[in-house]
C-alpha cells in the first residue's frame, strides 16, 4: 500500500499550468435525467459582447470539453446533441481555469420525430490507445459470434484451427463492456452473438489502470445499449442451407440460431436482457503424415479421413443500473454461457516399419481410428458496482466480480482392424474435469488535477482451478475400463494477485498524454498429485505511456509503450501426459515461467473528407516465450509439450484505411506485416532454436449500395505462411460474400451470406501445419467445409416512451 500512496502523493503535487494572461474553460455535457455524459456533443463558444463565434469543439467520449488560450472576457456556450434541446449557458468574465458545473441537456422527442439520419458511418475510429471497429460494418459476421467480427480487423487473425491471435500472439485479455473475463478468451468470444455487439476495441497500448495480462494487449467488446428514456427490442434468426460439400462425413452438419435483446432506460433505471442460441456444425477432412526414427528403425504412419465438428452454445445476460442522483450510481450484471464442441476424427492409418540400414520391411498394419473429443464450458459470472461522485468532482468506484466455470472434457478413442472394422484393437476413454472459481475486488479513484486527471486504484484477484484427468483403457476380455496411472493426474492451481496503480493523463494544446505505473505482487501455487508443490512469487512493475499530437486538423501522431505479462494455465503446468488421440500425447511443465512482454508503437492517423487511414509501427519483445513443441514418445506417438523457448521478438507495421469512394461504394482494408523471430533452446537447451520469418495478413471488404435498401459486400481474410519453434504453418484464406436487403423503413433486414467461398479454385478454409526435429516429422492438412450459405433475418423495434414530449467468463476461457 505504500506504493499506492506514494504515486497518489507525487501526482497530487503537480500544479496546474495556467497562463496568467489567458483563460481556460472546461466542462461536461450531461443528460438532465441520468447525469451521464453525452459523448461527442457539439459545443460552440461565443463572445457575449458581440455574439461572435470564438471556437467550437466536439466533446470527448464522456461528454467533456475544453477551450484554451482565451482572452479574459464574458462568453456564452451553446451545446447541441441529437435528440436534445439546444442549451445556452452564460459564462461571466474570469481568469485562469474556469471549471463549469455539469451542463445538463433536456431530451426533446420532437427532434427525434423530425430527423432522419442518413449517410455512411466509418468502420474504424482511431484513439490515443486503441482502434475502434464498428461491428455493423461487417455483414459477413451477422448471425455469428464475436470471433466473426474480429476476423475483419487488421490486428486479429484466426487460423484453420480456430486459434485467435492479436499481432501474431495468442495471448490477450478480453473485456466485455470494460469487465475482464478470466475464462479462455476463445470460449467467451465464441459465446457472444455478433448481433449484440456495437464496437470492438483493439487496445494495443493499454494504460496502467488496466490489468497487465495478455501479450499483445486487450480486446474490449462493447455491446449495444438502449437510448435514453426509451426501450428497444431486437430479434435475429439464422438458418443454414444444405451443405454443398459433405466430404463423406458420417453426419450432415446443422446450422441455425437465434438471439434477442430487450432494454429499457427510463428515469433513474436502466435494464437490459439478452439471450442467444447458435448451432454451427462444420464438415471437413484431415490428411496427415507422421514418421519417427528410433534406433535405426523408420516408422511411418500416414492417415486420411473425416475431421468434423458439432458445436453449439447459448448465453443469457442481464444488467440493471440505478442512478440515485447526480452523485450515486449502483449497477449489477449477470452472465450465463454454455458451449459444447465435439470434434470427430475418423481416420485410416497405414503403419509401416523399415530398417534404415538394410531397407527391410519390418512390419505393416492398417487400422481404423475413431477419435471423438468433447469439450464443454459452463460459465457463470456476476458483478456489482458502486460509483460515488464527490463535491470536488472526483469519483470513487467500488467493484466486485465472481466467476465460476465448469470446464469438462471427454475423449473416446477406438482402434479397429481395417478392412472390416469388426475386431477391436484398443478402446480408451479420457474424462476430465477442470473447474475454475475466481474473485475480483477493485477500488478506483479519479480526480481532476491541473489540466488532466489522476487515476489511482487497488485490485485483488484470486483464482483457483482444480483438475482431474483420467486415462481409462478397456480390458478387451472383460469389457472393464481400467485406470492407467501413467496418463492420469489430479492438479490444483491457485493464483493470487495484489496490485496498485497510478495514472495521470490530460491534454495541453495539441498534445494529449497519459502515463502511469502499476505494481503487482503475484503468487502461483501449483500441485500435481504425487509431486512437490511448486510455488512462484513474483514482484513486478508495469509502466505505460501514451502520447497523441494533433499536427493539423487532419493529421495526428501517436506513440505508446506498455509492459505486460502472459500467465500460465493449468494445461501448461500439468506435467502428466494426457492422451489426446491415437498419435499424440500432451503435457506441460510444472516449472514453466510466465511470459513478460515489452511493447512499443508509433503511428500516424490521417482524417480526410470521405474516410480515414492509419499506420502503426510496433515492436514486441517476449521473455520466456511459451511454445507447444514436439518430441518422440515412442515409435507411433508424438509428445506435445508446453515449455519456455527463450526470447521472441517481432517488428511490424499495421496499415488500415476506410473510404467512401462514391455515394454507393465503400472500401475498408487492413494489413499487418511483421517479422517474428525466436532465439533460445528446448529440453534443457539440448535443442537450439533460432528461426524467423516475415508474416503478413490482410482483412478487407468492399461494399456496394445498389439502392438505399439493398447492398452487397465482398470480404476476404488472408494469413500468410508463418514459422513456429519447430516448423511452419501454411497460408490460410477465407473469402465471403453478403447480400443485405432492408424493409419497413429499416426495421426488418434479410441477409444472405456465402461463407468460405472456394468454388474449387481458391483453396479456402484449409491449412497445413508441419513440425520436425532430429527424429520425427509431422505434417497435417486440415480441410474444413467451404461454400457455406446462411440466411439471416433481423427485426429491430425502438419504441419511444413519451413523458411531456420526451423520448421515451473473466477467468475460464483460457482453459477451454
Amino acid at each position: 500500500m505504500k506504493f499506492f500512496f506514494t504515486i497518489a502523493f507525487l501526482f497530487g503535487l503537480m500544479p496546474p499550468a495556467v497562463a496568467q494572461s489567458q483563460v481556460t474553460i472546461t466542462g461536461i455535457i450531461t443528460d438532465q435525467h441520468t447525469g451521464s455524459g453525452l459523448p461527442y456533443a457539439a459545443v460552440a463558444l461565443y463572445r457575449s459582447a458581440d455574439s461572435v463565434l470564438v471556437s467550437g469543439v466536439l466533446a470527448d467520449d464522456k461528454g467533456g470539453f475544453r477551450f484554451e488560450k482565451l482572452n479574459a472576457a464574458a462568453y456564452y456556450l451553446e451545446s447541441q446533441y441529437m435528440g436534445y434541446r439546444r442549451t445556452r449557458t452564460s459564462i461571466p468574465g474570469g481568469s485562469g481555469v474556469i471549471e463549469l458545473p455539469p451542463l445538463a441537456m433536456q431530451a426533446d422527442g420532437r427532434v427525434l420525430d423530425a430527423v432522419k439520419v442518413t449517410g455512411n458511418r466509418a468502420a474504424v475510429e482511431s484513439r490515443i490507445d486503441r482502434q475502434v471497429y464498428r461491428a455493423g460494418a461487417f455483414l459477413s459476421s451477422q448471425g455469428g459470434t464475436a470471433v466473426d467480427v474480429l476476423k475483419n480487423t487488421p490486428s486479429v487473425t484466426v487460423n484453420g484451427e480456430g486459434d485467435i491471435t492479436l499481432r501474431g500472439s495468442t495471448g490477450f485479455l478480453v473485456l466485455v463492456n470494460g469487465k475482464p473475463v478470466q475464462t479462455d478468451p476463445a470460449v467467451v468470444l465464441n459465446q457472444i452473438p455478433a448481433n449484440s455487439i456495437e464496437n470492438v476495441e483493439i487496445i494495443t497500448s493499454p494504460s496502467a489502470r488496466y490489468d497487465p495480462d495478455g501479450k499483445s494487449g486487450i480486446i474490449n467488446i462493447t455491446t449495444k445499449t438502449v437510448d435514453r428514456n426509451s426501450q428497444s427490442l431486437s430479434v435475429n434468426v439464422q438458418a443454414g442451407l444444405p451443405s454443398v460439400h459433405t466430404y463423406n462425413n458420417l453426419k450432415n452438419p446443422q446450422r441455425f440460431g437465434a438471439d434477442a435483446a430487450w432494454g429499457v432506460k427510463a428515469g433513474k433505471w436502466e435494464v437490459n436482457l439478452s439471450g442467444n442460441y447458435l448451432r454451427n456444425d462444420i464438415t471437413g477432412r484431415r490428411i496427415g503424415d507422421v514418421n519417427t526414427t528410433i534406433n535405426g528403425v523408420f516408422t511411418a504412419f500416414p492417415s486420411d479421413g473425416e475431421r468434423s465438428f458439432k458445436r453449439y452454445n447459448y448465453t443469457a445476460r442481464a444488467s440493471v443500473s440505478f442512478t440515485a442522483g447526480p452523485s450515486n450510481v449502483v449497477s449489477a450484471g449477470f452472465y450465463k454461457g454454455y458451449r459444447f464442441q465435439s470434434r470427430r476424427a475418423d481416420l485410416v492409418y497405414n503403419n509401416t516399419k523399415t530398417d534404415l540400414e538394410t531397407g527391410q520391411n519390418l512390419g505393416k498394419i492398417t487400422y481404423f481410428n475413431s477419435n471423438i473429443a468433447e469439450k464443454t464450458a459452463d460459465v457463470i459470472s456476476g458483478n456489482l458496482d458502486y460509483l460515488h461522485r464527490f463535491g470536488n468532482k472526483s469519483e470513487l468506484t467500488l467493484s466486485g466480480l465472481v466467476e465460476s466455470a465448469d470446464l469438462d472434457g471427454l475423449t473416446t478413442n477406438i482402434n479397429l482392424v481395417e478392412p472390416g472394422r469388426t475386431r477391436t484393437l484398443q478402446r480408451t476413454r479420457n474424462p476430465s474435469e477442470n473447474p475454475l472459481n475466481a474473485l475480483r475486488l477493485q477500488a478506483d479513484y479519479v480526480i481532476s488535477i491541473g489540466k488532466g486527471k489522476l487515476e489511482t486504484g487497488y485490485q485483488y484477484r484470486s483464482q483457483v482451478q482444480k483438475g482431474v484427468f483420467q486415462y481409462l483403457d478397456q480390458n478387451l476380455e472383460t469389457g472393464e475400463f481400467v485406470l492407467v496411472p501413467q496418463f492420469s493426474s489430479r492438479t490444483r492451481l491457485r493464483n493470487q494477485i495484489h496490485s496498485v496503480y497510478g495514472q495521470y493523463g490530460g491534454k495541453s494544446g495539441k498534445l494529449e498524454y497519459s502515463g502511469g505505473l502499476r505494481y503487482e505482487y503475484a503468487t502461483r501455487q501449483f500441485t500435481a498429485e504425487g509431486n512437490t508443490t511448486r510455488n512462484l512469487d513474483l514482484s513486478n512493475f508495469f509502466p505505460s505511456a501514451q502520447l497523441q499530437y494533433q499536427f493539423s486538423q487532419s493529421w495526428r501522431g501517436k506513440a505508446g509503450y506498455t509492459r505486460r505479462v502472459q500467465r500460465t494455465t493449468n494445461n501448461e503446468l500439468n506435467p502428466f501426459p494426457e492422451r489426446e488421440h491415437s498419435e499424440t500425447l500432451e503435457s506441460g511443465d510444472a516449472d514453466i515461467l510466465p511470459e513478460f512482454i515489452g511493447q512499443a508503437e508509433v503511428g500516424v492517423v490521417k482524417e480526410f473528407e470521405k474516410g480515414s487511414a492509419f499506420a502503426t509501427i510496433y515492436n514486441q519483445r517476449i521473455k520466456n516465450v511459451v511454445n507447444r513443441v514436439n518430441s518422440v514418445y515412442n515409435d507411433t506417438i508424438i509428445n506435445r509439450i508446453y515449455t519456455n523457448a527463450g526470447l521472441a521478438t517481432s517488428w511490424g507495421i499495421e496499415l488500415g484505411a476506410n473510404a467512401n469512394l462514391t455515394k454507393w461504394w465503400q472500401l475498408y482494408a487492413g494489413v499487418n506485416v511483421y517479422r517474428y523471430a525466436i532465439e533460445g533452446g528446448l529440453f534443457r537447451n539440448t535443442v537450439v532454436v533460432s528461426t524467423s520469418s516475415v508474416v503478413y495478413s490482410l482483412n478487407a471488404n468492399t461494399t456496394f449500395k445498389i439502392t438505399p435498401t439493398f447492398q452487397v459486400q465482398w470480404a476476404i481474410s488472408y494469413l500468410s505462411q508463418r514459422v513456429t519453434a519447430q516448423g511452419e504453418d501454411s497460408r490460410f484464406v477465407n473469402p465471403s460474400l453478403s447480400v443485405k436487403k432492408t424493409f419497413l423503413k429499416g426495421k426488418l433486414a434479410a441477409t444472405l451470406q456465402w461463407q468460405n467461398m472456394d468454388m474449387g479454385i481458391v483453396g479456402a478454409n484449409q491449412q497445413r501445419i508441419s513440425t520436425w526435429g532430429r527424429d520425427f516429422y509431422t505434417t497435417t492438412n486440415y480441410i474444413q467445409e467451404t461454400d457455406i450459405f446462411l440466411v439471416n433475418l433481423s427485426y429491430n423495434l425502438n419504441q419511444l416512451v413519451r413523458k411531456a414530449k420526451l423520448p421515451a467468463s473473466e477467468f475460464g476461457d483460457r482453459e477451454f
